[in-house]
């Protein structure tokens, strides 16, 4: 479609316009408010947004598409929290159009739209981001990125092949104490790492308890309410009957179906710091110890330790083989690896030999240094700065489309996906019920018969729902 390509190539130059206004905070902080609206005065120049899912974390990622840039589309299959969140962003975005079904969105306003948030359920994150992606829009989506690691890598090469602009949603990627963080443990502050612990209170949802059961031993289900649309809610998941306060609006992250239980939803957060820091992308293997898979839904409880081979750092120095360790449901490190420090109920350790860095985080914001040497990181200076810091999780990705860089947004789709397939990696292992072997190059298990083997690292969809790009805008 020509307007398409128009429409991004617009906002590209008029960004060059804006340049001299916007060529300070680079170096120093965001742009002032002025600067940044220097390319949203037409409606041409403006970035057209659509949100998918506006309820949840989506609320706070649609209010931002429409207070930083312009929204003329929500979209979200719970019709009550579609209407109430048209009414809250009633001020931000008078004439967006509603729907339930993004697949319908896109068809009808393909042209109109630059940009989509989605922030819906796990499972339903990469069909909705392929289509936006294979249309050519930039895209805003919720961690973790997928809900497979099969369509984590899909997502990662599309974004590569189209070049548009992306982010994953895990916030704490913005902060300055992450960063920081980051920029401490490359440093070599802390001697050669040895190991990294990382830890969640998740779930804070029923994990582990199965279906609920009517007295006579048969599943529990309910009619589908009318405000509800059930199949575009289930997407490309095995269909299920539905069941009242069940999977929607929040329990669906302890199913195996729909969500990635407490791994998927806290670690792209709190082991991102570690991530980036050392590069560790790829584990050669992973083994998880749990309390049970009951039902398909995922264990109460669960310790996963993934093993990584020497690798060469995002920063081109050597990083040593180690383990990570993940503990959730309760599950914590040996509180003696804090050296005194107060443990607290989600957060993240990386022990060298030299010291120690603990963040009691769930996003990674704060650190401190320590050490079984007193004093050691007593006037403990930083060292100089490697990342850029940042004006705003969102604001740094709305940013990289004006200026059409896709590095500018640091969780992009190519960090993004391969922390999110790192991750997921944990919840194969758990599935497999033994120690996995992973051939990450070919995207295989390479100690599991083939068939057993791909059924962890993707699935297929139901019918009508693809994660083939072409598929996925035929006949639009």
């Amino acid at each position: 479609m020509a307007t398409r390509s128009t429409r991004r190539d617009f906002l590209t130059t008029s960004a060059a316009g804006a340049a001299s206004a916007s060529a300070v905070w680079h170096a120093v902080g965001p742009a002032p408010a002025w600067a940044r609206q220097a390319t949203a005065d037409s409606p041409m120049q403006r970035i057209n947004f659509a949100s998918i899912g506006v309820d949840g974390k989506g609320s706070s990622d649609s209010k931002d598409a429409a207070d930083k840039a312009h929204t003329v589309a929500l979209c979200d299959v719970d019709d009550r929290k579609l209407q109430k969140s048209k009414a809250r962003l009633v001020e931000f975005a008078p004439d967006a159009k509603t729907y339930a079904d993004f697949r319908e969105m896109f068809s009808e306003m393909g042209d109109e739209i630059d940009a989509v948030t989605i922030s819906t359920p796990d499972h339903t994150h990469a069909p909705a981001a392929v289509m936006a992606m294979a249309l050519g829009k930039h895209c805003f989506c919720q961690k973790p990125l997928t809900w497979s690691m099969q369509e984590a890598r899909v997502l990662r090469e599309l974004a590569a092949e189209k070049g548009v602009c992306t982010q994953m949603g895990n916030q704490g990627t913005a902060s300055a104490g992450l960063r920081e963080g980051v920029e401490v443990i490359r440093s070599g502050a802390l001697g050669e790492i040895k190991e990294v612990h990382v830890w969640t209170n998740r779930p804070v949802w029923a994990q582990g308890d199965g279906l609920p059961k009517k007295a006579d031993g048969t599943v529990k289900t309910d009619r589908v309410p009318p405000f509800l649309s059930w199949d575009q809610w289930l997407g490309p998941a095995p269909f299920r009957e539905f069941t009242q306060n069940i999977y929607h609006p929040f329990q669906w992250r302890g199913w195996l179906d729909f969500g990635t239980g407490a791994l998927g939803d806290m670690a792209c957060h709190t082991a991102n710091m570690v991530v980036m820091a050392l590069s560790l992308f790829d584990a050669d293997t992973a083994v998880a110890e749990h309390s049970g898979i009951v039902e398909g839904q995922y264990p109460g409880n669960s310790r996963i330790t993934f093993q990584f081979a020497e690798r060469t750092g995002m920063d081109g120095n050597t990083v040593p083989s180690m383990p990570l360790y993940w503990y959730d449901g309760g599950n914590k490190p040996d509180q003696a690896l804090l050296m005194g420090e107060k443990m607290v109920n989600s957060g993240s350790l990386v022990v060298g030999t030299e010291g120690s860095l603990y963040s009691p985080n769930d996003y990674g914001a704060q650190y401190k240094l320590i050490s079984a040497t007193p004093d050691k990181y007593k006037g403990y200076t930083p060292p100089e700065r490697t990342l850029p810091r940042s004006p705003g999780h969102f604001q740094e990705f709305v940013d990289a489309i004006r200026e059409d860089k896709p590095e500018m947004a640091l969780s992009n789709f190519e960090y993004g996906a391969r922390l999110t397939e790192t991750i997921l990696l944990g919840n194969a292992a758990l599935r497999a019920g033994e120690k996995v072997e992973w051939d990450a190059d070919n995207m295989k298990f390479t100690n599991l018969p083939e068939a057993a083997g791909a059924e962890l690292v993707g699935r297929d969809y139901r019918d009508g729902w693809t994660l083939d790009p072409e598929q996925a805008v035929a006949g639009l």
